[in-house]
């Protein structure tokens, strides 16, 4: 399956479906991010996923780190909440959906790097090479966010 993002685009499909969804941003012991690249649309993201409905937030973002990346993570704090209704995320079945992603912080705790089916590449990228990789303005607004380490969680 593959997906088309976008924000603020009149073209845009309209939504027929919302997703609670985390995302984490984890930087290693050098403040390397660990990064994805995703199968369903080749651009590169955090990673992330939807929410099980026997889930908290936080348990949604370590448990999609590990399947996407092979790491263990904990959760060490809060990036923000992404609910802007102009990001749309249409999916080659048919699905659009409009996201609500709550983006962690956290910490490496132990694992080992696997590529999942959702996953062409995982990396660890060097801050000063975030803007080389190709991804959604979405996600390098997060970053930026991370980056920032801002007082105050975004709320957006």
């Amino acid at each position: 399956m593959t997906r088309i993002e976008y924000y603020d685009d009149p073209a845009a499909p309209a939504p027929n479906s919302m997703v609670v969804a985390a995302s984490a941003v984890i930087a290693d012991h050098e403040g390397k991010i660990l990064m994805q690249r995703r199968a369903d649309s080749g651009l590169w993201a955090l990673p992330g996923g939807g929410m099980e409905i026997d889930e908290s937030l936080p348990d949604v973002a370590v448990r999609e780190v590990k399947e996407e990346t092979g790491y263990e993570v904990e959760i060490t704090g809060l990036v923000g909440t992404y609910t802007d209704p102009r990001h749309i995320i249409a999916y080659s079945d048919g699905e659009v959906r409009r996201q609500f992603n709550v983006c962690f912080k956290a910490r490496l705790t132990g694992g080992d790097p696997l590529i999942s089916d959702e996953s062409l590449e995982i990396r660890w990228v060097p801050v000063n090479e975030l803007d080389e990789l190709p991804m959604h303005d979405t996600q390098r607004l997060r970053l930026r966010h991370y980056l920032e380490e801002r007082d105050q969680p975004y709320l957006g």
